[in-house]
């Protein structure tokens, strides 16, 4: 296949692992997440352009210590060296998308928590889906 067609909605809906690798092209990779109540990603730098859409849920996307409410149907764009965190502080999971340009995470990398994710970092090394 080249390129990526899914419902992404329900990919992400369905999702249940904090992180999941879906696709990796050269240039951009495609990412769900499910952030668990009271949890969230870690605050963090990229080197790279992000992009977040929430498809359920309630949280705070907090990008350069400013704090924004954000739920279901919001997008969330962080532009690279920007210091950012996503909390879920609603009483579900929060379930997202995002795309990093470029790849962020090794191709098809799944971490069922943010334990996981913690213990076992990885970065893109070049490897794309196809």
């Amino acid at each position: 296949m080249h390129g990526y067609v899914a419902n992404i909605e329900q990919q992400t809906e369905e999702n249940e692992n904090f992180r999941q690798v879906l696709y990796t092209a050269k240039h951009s990779q495609l990412v769900v997440m499910t952030i668990q109540v009271g949890d969230d990603i870690g605050e963090e730098v990229h080197e790279l352009d992000q992009f977040l859409r929430i498809e359920s849920g309630h949280g705070v996307a907090v990008l350069d210590g400013i704090s924004h409410e954000a739920s279901a149907g919001y997008a969330i764009v962080v532009p690279a060296g920007t210091r950012h965190n996503i909390s879920n502080t609603g009483d579900q999971p929060l379930k997202l998308y995002t795309v990093y340009s470029p790849p962020e995470h090794r191709d098809g990398v799944v971490r069922k928590t943010k334990a996981d994710a913690l213990a076992e970092e990885e970065h893109f090394e070049g490897k794309t889906t196809e």
